[in-house]
């Protein structure tokens, strides 16, 4: 038996064309499929041919009014279709054959479900339960429930849609079907997915490709699936992609590649309705990639296609897809055929979404076009949809409550009347026992009962007047009372307007002072953020002016004494009256003095530049081993005045991302400040430590080390330098501008920097690049 599965439509309002182009494709739409006319007619008139020579009134005559039926319902008459079922109908209950009026119930359930005519369908499809149930059919129980899941989720209920789902489920779990268990998952796949629950719904979609793919790929279930597992991919956000582990840009091409599956797969089997709406899904694909002419045809081919079938909205959906793309692309003249005809039918079908999408759509056209009036209008019956689609909700509702007070006024009338009838029963028998009662009454006994009877009565008009006077009064005092409760409701409407001009001022009131206070409150936080960045400027201006300071006492002073000095030595010379042991000591101090004048220039040169505009290093990845060996070579001598001992323990090989020259400076002033405090026979050693994507350098030694506040100095984040040279352990001079500087170019490197004390004795460095 054939089921209903239904394939989540989805109508793009992202639409491209080529103008011009759909009258042709109109005119070929109405010249094709007109031929092959008679056979169909022909079958017929033989089916009624034959139902009017059979008069019997039997099981065979039912099965020819089945056949009647059925063919009016393949030539799409559904008066005459209409006329044939109940004609089964009534002659199946006749004969207790309900087995033939469950199946008419049923196909017609189907008729209507194919034409949109959700309120037909659904009463049909609950008769067949019925009928089926009778009969044991369970098969067709669940098959019916399965289409009513198909028609709930189309209308949408979900809720309903769920709920018969599940029921035909449980049949199909007894029976062992799994394969019409997979149309209900697929079913309850498209609740999921129209509730925005992609992730859920491919589940569902997984488990009914499964079984489909039992019974072979080429099968309308696998199509239906594969179509709704590439809608799928295509409307799923970013979020619904991850939790699918589908990365996003993988969404377009995995929905393509489903989506050519489905249509190969409907091509196959034949299938028309699948193909359109494999069609119309690729159309709205090609559209969102910019791919114009072949959204355009496949748009074309989806309304072809559907024009030739029953399901209206289907029809209608395409129409007004192709009428949004010529829309899109300002083809006014196709645009507005196009959206007219799909509002046609909606209207015709009662088909409200699509109604309201088709007068937008033309409200848009018309706008473009400065035709204010028509856009107005309809722009007014977009309106008119979209609020009757939330007015339907209500009415639900609330013919749902309606009915069910409806139901328990009728009961509570039953019982009522069923009392009444008891009592009135009773009341007849009391006056027949009466009657023979009075009948042997004598003639004074009658009397007596006149007189009492007449007293009782003036007693009833008595207390019947009193009751009309009483009646007047309470009417003139509720006439009173509600004169009073009108003017007391007239001063409290007034009260109530006056409290709202009240609050309405009390309301603007606040909202001033708020956003007077709101504003007072940014440009105080404004002026707070300014005033600590004045501040920390403040701060690096007056480290700066230090620097510049001890800059200028060290040219004036430092550059000086060794100029003077080797002023004097050439005046010794030009004596020729020295000894040669003084001229070795005199050159040897005289050497040392211009090494420290010679570094302390290229420190200051370095630093400087260091603090121009456009002085950027050129990173590359160096071999750090290599570069610490030539730093290590050229400080050999000063380290061998003190005896002690340079270890590079860097592996060979060991490479990061570093400027050599920067690199090589930093290097020579951290190994010229270790041998410079570091007393004679001591120890320096680099080392290097790989830690994730950095590298880590340490160059440590054993000299006197730093103390715990200038270790504290160097490692915040503002540091400008000290400002002040400390002499070496052999009195060796600095400049105080080494650490500053190896600071300044570890920063522009990308690096990091930072000194500690050695727990064994001494300090050490450590700078951190990356690789």
């Amino acid at each position: 038996m054939k089921r209903y599965l239904v394939n989540a439509e989805f109508v793009s309002k992202t639409c491209f064309s080529k103008k011009g182009m759909l009258f042709l494709f109109f005119s070929f739409l109405c010249t094709a499929s007109f031929s092959q006319v008679s056979a169909p007619q022909k079958k017929l008139d033989s089916l009624l041919s034959l139902n009017q020579k059979n008069l019997k009134t039997d099981s065979t005559k039912i099965k020819i009014l089945t056949e009647v039926y059925r063919q009016y319902m393949r030539m799409k008459n559904v008066d005459k279709a209409e006329e044939y079922v109940d004609k089964t109908i009534q002659l199946s209950h006749e004969k207790n054959l309900k087995k033939f009026s469950a199946m008419a119930y049923y196909r017609r359930g189907l008729m209507y479900h194919g034409r949109s005519n959700y309120q037909k369908a659904e009463e049909n499809y609950h008769n067949a339960v019925a009928e089926f149930s009778s009969v044991g059919n369970l098969d067709m129980v669940a098959g019916t429930y399965l289409n009513l899941g198909a028609l709930y989720g189309s209308i949408p209920d979900y809720v309903k849609s769920l709920e018969v789902n599940q029921k035909a489920i449980a049949i199909y779990e007894k029976m062992g079907n799994e394969t019409d268990m997979a149309s209900c998952y697929t079913n309850i796949s498209t609740i999921y997915q129209s509730l925005g629950n992609q992730s859920q719904a491919l589940v569902y979609m997984n488990m009914a490709l499964k079984v489909f793919a039992k019974e072979g790929e080429n099968t309308r279930g696998v199509a239906v699936v594969y179509g709704l597992i590439g809608t799928n991919y295509f409307e799923a956000s970013d979020r619904e992609l991850r939790e699918m582990n589908v990365l996003p840009n993988q969404k377009i091409k995995l929905a393509l590649a489903y989506y050519n599956k489905s249509l190969l797969v409907s091509e196959a089997i034949g299938d028309i309705g699948l193909i359109a709406t494999v069609k119309r899904d690729l159309a709205n694909l090609y559209s969102s990639i910019g791919q114009k002419d072949a959204a355009l045809k496949s748009y074309q081919k989806s309304v072809e296609l559907n024009k030739a079938g029953d399901d209206k909205e289907a029809y209608a959906s395409s129409l007004y897809a192709l009428g949004n793309f010529y829309q899109k692309e300002n083809d006014f003249e196709n645009a507005i055929l196009l959206l007219n005809n799909s509002l046609k039918i909606a209207e015709e079908n009662s088909l409200l979404d699509i109604e309201k999408q088709s007068s937008l759509g033309l409200s848009t056209v018309y706008e473009k076009q400065n035709d204010y009036n028509k856009s107005l209008a309809y722009y007014r019956q977009y309106i008119a949809a979209r609020d009757k689609i939330f007015d339907q909700e209500k009415e639900k509702e609330i013919t749902r409550r309606q009915m069910q007070l409806d139901f328990g006024v009728k009961e509570r009338d039953y019982l009522l009347k069923q009392k009444l009838t008891e009592g009135e029963l009773k009341r007849q028998q009391q006056e027949l026992e009466l009657k023979r009662q009075q009948l042997v009454l004598s003639d004074k006994e009658k009397a007596l009962d006149l007189l009492t009877f007449q007293k009782a009565k003036a007693d009833l008009d008595i207390q019947r007047l009193a009751q009309d006077s009483k009646f007047a009064n309470a009417k003139f005092e509720a006439k009173l009372a509600a004169g009073i409760k009108d003017k007391q409701i007239s001063k409290q409407v007034q009260q109530i307007k006056f409290d709202e001009r009240v609050k309405l001022f009390l309301t603007i009131a606040t909202t001033l002072i708020l956003i007077i206070a709101v504003v007072i409150f940014f440009n105080q936080r404004k002026t707070t953020r300014l005033n600590i960045i004045i501040n920390n400027q403040k701060r690096e201006l007056e480290q700066l002016s230090k620097v510049k300071d001890r800059i200028f006492s060290v040219v004036s002073h430092d550059m000086r004494t060794p100029v003077n000095s080797l002023i004097s030595f050439m005046q010794l010379l030009e004596g020729g009256d020295i000894e040669q042991e003084k001229l070795n000591r005199y050159a040897a101090a005289l050497k040392n003095n211009l090494t420290y004048t010679s570094t302390m220039m290229e420190n200051l040169l370095n630093w400087a530049a260091s603090q121009m505009q456009g002085f950027n290093p050129y990173l590359e990845s160096l071999d750090i081993h290599e570069l610490i060996n030539e730093v290590i070579l050229s400080l050999r001598d000063n380290a061998n005045e003190k005896s002690l001992t340079i270890q590079n323990l860097v592996p060979a090989k060991t490479f990061c991302k570093a400027d050599s020259n920067m690199f090589m400076l930093v290097i020579r002033n951290i190994i010229s400040n270790a041998i410079k405090f570091t007393p004679n026979g001591g120890t320096i050693t680099t080392s290097a430590a790989h830690n994730g994507n950095v590298l880590e350098i340490k160059i440590s030694d054993t000299g006197i080390g730093l103390t715990p506040v200038q270790v504290e100095h160097f490692n915040k984040p503002g540091y400008l330098g000290a400002g002040v040279s400390t002499l070496g352990t052999n009195k060796e001079k600095g400049t105080g501008l080494g650490l500053l500087l190896c600071r300044t170019f570890i920063s522009l490197m990308d690096g990091k920097i930072s000194a500690d004390i050695n727990p064994t004795g001494g300090s050490y460095f450590k700078i951190i690049l990356k690789k």
